[in-house]
C-alpha cells in the first residue's frame, strides 16, 4: 500500500482562488486559468514554482477522498459537502444526456439575440413554470468571476441588463425566476470560455445545471402531458363545499403522506419539467382552497390531499395502469373520476 500523502500545510483553497465550498467545476476551472496566468511561458521563471503549488491543490481538491481528508484535518466540517448534487460522482441521466447532445454551433451574438427575443416573449404559464423550477447555480458563476477577463465580464453584465429589462418586475423580483433566466443566459454568453476551461463531464453538467430550470420550464404546457386532467381536478375542487372540503382533509391518511411517489423508471431528478408539472400543478389546486371556512390545520391537510393527487394527475402516463389505480384510489371519491367499467361485452367473457 503506497504512503499516504502528507497533509499540505496551507490553504489549498485559497492556492486555487476559490472558496472552501467551491464546486469540482468550479475547482477545475480555476486550476485551468491559473495554470495559464502562471505557466513559466508567460510568467516568466518564477511561475514554475506557482504552477507546481496551483497542481498539487488540484490533485488535492479534485479527489473526493483527498478534499475530504484535507477538510476533515483542517477543521472544515462538511465543507466537501455543501454544494450538494455538484459533487456528486455518479451525476443523474439528465447531466449525462446533455453531455450527450452536441449543442448546434451557433455565433454567441445570434445565440444571444435569440435568447432575448425568446425572453421578451415569456408567457404567465412561462413565468409560473420558471418559479417552480430548480434554482440555477447563480453562486459559481460568481466563484469563477475572477477568472473572466475584463471584456468577458463586461459581456455577462451587458447580458444581464438585458434579460431584466425584457422580464417584468414582479417577475424578476422572484429568485427563482431570475436565477433561472440569468442561468441560461450565462450559458451563452460564457460557453467559449466554459469549453476551454472544462473537459467532460464536468462541461456536460455545468450546461446541464445551468439551463435546466429553463428548459424544463419554457415552452411547456403549464400542467404538463396531462393538463387537461389537472384542468378537471381544479373544476372538481371548486366545486366541494365545506362538508367535501373537510371530508378531503381526513381522507386517505392525510397525516402519514410520504414524498410523492414516482414511476420505477423516473425520478424528479431526472425529469425536471414534469417536476415542475407537478409542483405548479399542486400549488394551483390548493390556491383554491384558501377562505374555504377551513381552520389552518385542515387547510393544511387538505392543500396536501389536492397536491398529491394534482401529482399523480401529470404523470399519470408514467406510471402503470394498476399501480396508478392503486395510488389513486384514496382520493378518487371526492377528486376523481369514475372508474370506467369495461364494455358489456368484455364484462360477459369474464
Amino acid at each position: 500500500m503506497p504512503p499516504r500523502p502528507l497533509l499540505p500545510a496551507d490553504d489549498l483553497y485559497a492556492r486555487l482562488e476559490v472558496p472552501v465550498d467551491a464546486s469540482i467545476e468550479a475547482i477545475e476551472i480555476a486550476w485551468r486559468a491559473l495554470l495559464r496566468r502562471h505557466h513559466p511561458d508567460v510568467a516568466g521563471a518564477d511561475g514554475l514554482a506557482h504552477a507546481k503549488a496551483i497542481n498539487v491543490a488540484h490533485d488535492w481538491l479534485s479527489d473526493p477522498d483527498l478534499r475530504a481528508r484535507y477538510d476533515r484535518e483542517r477543521g472544515l466540517h462538511g465543507a466537501s459537502t455543501r454544494t450538494g448534487r455538484w459533487r456528486d460522482p455518479a451525476p443523474t441521466r439528465a447531466a449525462a444526456r446533455a453531455r450527450a447532445v452536441r449543442r448546434p454551433v451557433e455565433e454567441p451574438g445570434a445565440a444571444l439575440a435569440r435568447f432575448l427575443e425568446r425572453v421578451t416573449a415569456l408567457s404567465a404559464d412561462d413565468l409560473d413554470r420558471l418559479d417552480c423550477a430548480e434554482q440555477a447555480p447563480i453562486a459559481f458563476v460568481a466563484t469563477i468571476q475572477r477568472f473572466l477577463s475584463d471584456e468577458q465580464l463586461g459581456a455577462v453584465a451587458a447580458a444581464e441588463g438585458a434579460v431584466e429589462a425584457r422580464v417584468p418586475p414582479t417577475s424578476w423580483r422572484r429568485p427563482i425566476v431570475r436565477d433561472a433566466v440569468l442561468g441560461a443566459v450565462h450559458e451563452i454568453v460564457l460557453g467559449t470560455f466554459l469549453d476551454e476551461h472544462l473537459d467532460e463531464p464536468f462541461r456536460g453538467r455545468v450546461r446541464e445545471r445551468l439551463t435546466r430550470g429553463w428548459d424544463a420550464a419554457v415552452g411547456k404546457p403549464r400542467h404538463g402531458p396531462n393538463g387537461r386532467d389537472v384542468e378537471a381536478l381544479i373544476a372538481r375542487v371548486e366545486q366541494l363545499d365545506g362538508e367535501a372540503l373537510r371530508t378531503l382533509a381526513s381522507a386517505g391518511a392525510v397525516d402519514s403522506l410520504g414524498p410523492e411517489p414516482w414511476p420505477s423508471d423516473a425520478t424528479p431528478e431526472d425529469d425536471e419539467a414534469l417536476r415542475v408539472s407537478s409542483v405548479l400543478a399542486g400549488r394551483d389546486v390548493g390556491l383554491l382552497l384558501e377562505g374555504r371556512g377551513l381552520d389552518r390545520a385542515a387547510l393544511a391537510r387538505a392543500r396536501r390531499a389536492a397536491a398529491r393527487v394534482a401529482h399523480l394527475l401529470v404523470l399519470r402516463h408514467a406510471f402503470p395502469a394498476a399501480e396508478w389505480e392503486r395510488l389513486a384510489d384514496p382520493w378518487r371519491p371526492l377528486l376523481l373520476a369514475p372508474r370506467r367499467s369495461p364494455p358489456a361485452a368484455v364484462r360477459q367473457r369474464r
